[in-house]
């Protein structure tokens, strides 16, 4: 991002005469460095941007220049010509923008769908009707096609749109925007797979009676009478990808809903048990989830603090059998849980959704539409920084650029390259920054040089530049500090 930012003034520098010196990714001691042209081109040790030195770019420097360096020399071009050099960094950036977002909507790009988790009774969501899983497709008006578009929403949620069963369906809520992203990142947490396992350890998925693959928690909290259940012979790890499971096998069984029973019942009536419970029952109460297990092991000794032992019931190809285990806490830890030692078999669902543009032309409209809003949002973004809407706790820097990313590159490479467009937006957007070393800054003493019909006196440059370094080591503070904090 930072060579495209620096590639624009580059460009601009070069086709308006301008003689670069130097062309940096990075800043201070040169890891690597070559000559070509006139310029050196570097990798330096620092990498917190980057610049392009162009020839007489210092407006306090007392040095002649001879008529020849005059031609080649930044500050002695127009108004005009030095704009689109200053200008040219940031443009770059909102270029590149497009052209992510462009190949993104012409090639396709796959994106996890946005559902919602698990929604208890104490959720916020459980009072505007949303259920577990429902598929999160519109914020107001704004369109949601991956949860990085959380970014772009405004700061008053009125409504939301979700798809349930092949409906969409609009709910009115009233919520300030960040208390929404807040309150769904409470109930955002995975959902497990709909797969099963029986006391020989064998693997069944679960399906609706349409061959659909949905989560496990939405089908104990469905109404549905039936349902496909099959023998699966595919990978289960941790993550679950629903979407490359194919079509339901011919040995796929019909499985009624026992009268009266829940189906997490009607399947251990049928010697099936949730992938991420091998734990049948505790204390003489049926479970079927792990965090029953987890909830009753840590506050077992809640009814009978005298009590030490807690009673497991186990079931295995061997049958049934009980034991006793004493549940331990790390007592140097304050408020540290009971453990047994029983770790979860889980696998997540997870669901990747494609999508394309229709033709070149959508594509295109696509992309601009999503530059623009992207555009305004992080403008808006900037202005609730300023007046505090939103507190500078926010504000994050290369560690935290570097953890979101990897965590959107293992997602998928679309969700990599949809941050990398969001980031360079922000890029080009701090850089018009009126801030003296800034883009920004430079371009504002364009148009003071306009009013003031000459040159700024060189004392007002050198203070302007001093309290432009001063903002600008701020505001690296302030994100390295974040970061930092964050890690602790």
């Amino acid at each position: 991002l930072v060579f495209f930012h620096e590639l624009g003034h580059f460009f601009f520098a070069r086709l308006f005469g301008v003689r670069v010196e130097v062309f940096s990714i990075g800043f201070g001691p040169k890891i690597l460095s070559f000559v070509k042209g006139g310029t050196k081109y570097a990798l330096s040790l620092i990498p917190l941007g980057g610049y392009v030195k162009m020839f007489g770019d210092n407006p306090l420097s007392e040095e002649e220049l001879t008529p020849e360096e005059e031609k080649v020399a930044f500050t002695r071009k127009s108004k005009w010509a030095r704009f689109w050099i200053v200008f040219g960094g940031p443009l770059a950036n909102f270029i590149l923008a497009f052209f992510i977002y462009l190949a993104l909507v012409g090639f396709g790009e796959k994106l996890p769908q946005t559902k919602f988790g698990k929604i208890t009774n104490e959720s916020v969501f459980k009072t505007y009707g949303v259920k577990t899983g429902d598929i999160l497709t519109k914020i107001n008006e704004q369109e949601i096609t991956s949860f990085d578009d959380f970014n772009l929403i405004d700061s008053k949620v009125n409504h939301i749109t979700v798809l349930r069963d092949d409906e969409k369906k609009k709910l009115e809520l009233t919520m300030d925007g960040v208390e929404f992203v807040k309150a769904f990142g409470k109930v955002s947490r995975p959902l497990k797979a709909p797969l099963l396992v029986n006391p020989n350890q064998e693997l069944f998925l679960v399906r609706t009676m349409s061959g659909e693959v949905i989560s496990l928690e939405e089908i104990f909290e469905s109404t549905y009478e039936k349902v496909l259940v099959e023998k699966f012979e595919g990978e289960a790890d941790i993550e679950f990808h629903a979407d490359k499971v194919g079509k339901p096998s011919e040995s796929a069984k019909v499985m009624m809903l026992n009268d009266k029973s829940s189906w997490a019942e009607t399947f251990a009536a049928n010697n099936l048990y949730p992938k991420d419970l091998y734990i049948k029952s505790i204390e003489g109460n049926d479970i079927y989830r792990f965090e029953q297990l987890q909830e009753s092991v840590s506050n077992f000794r809640s009814k009978d603090k005298d009590q030490k032992n807690i009673s497991l019931t186990l079931l295995n190809s061997e049958g049934k059998r009980k034991i006793e285990l004493t549940p331990k806490k790390d007592e140097s830890i304050e408020g540290a849980p009971y453990l047994i030692g029983v770790e979860t078999g889980i696998s997540f669902y997870s669901f990747m959704v494609e999508k394309k543009a229709g033709s070149f032309l959508e594509a295109i409209q696509k992309a601009f539409s999503r530059t623009k809003v992207g555009f305004i949002k992080t403008l808006e973004g900037f202005k609730k920084l300023i007046v505090g809407e939103v507190s500078l706790k926010h504000v994050g820097g290369p560690i935290a650029i570097g953890q979101v990313a990897t965590d959107s590159f293992n997602i998928s490479l679309s969700m990599f390259f949809r941050l990398m467009a969001i980031i360079s937006i922000n890029l080009g957007i701090i850089n018009l920054f009126p801030i003296p070393v800034l883009d920004g800054g430079h371009i504002v003493f364009i148009f003071l040089e306009l009013i003031n019909r000459g040159p700024l006196s060189k004392k007002k440059l050198m203070y302007a530049q001093q309290l432009g370094m001063s903002l600008l080591f701020l505001l690296i503070f302030v994100a390295l500090f974040n970061d930092i904090s964050r890690i602790l």
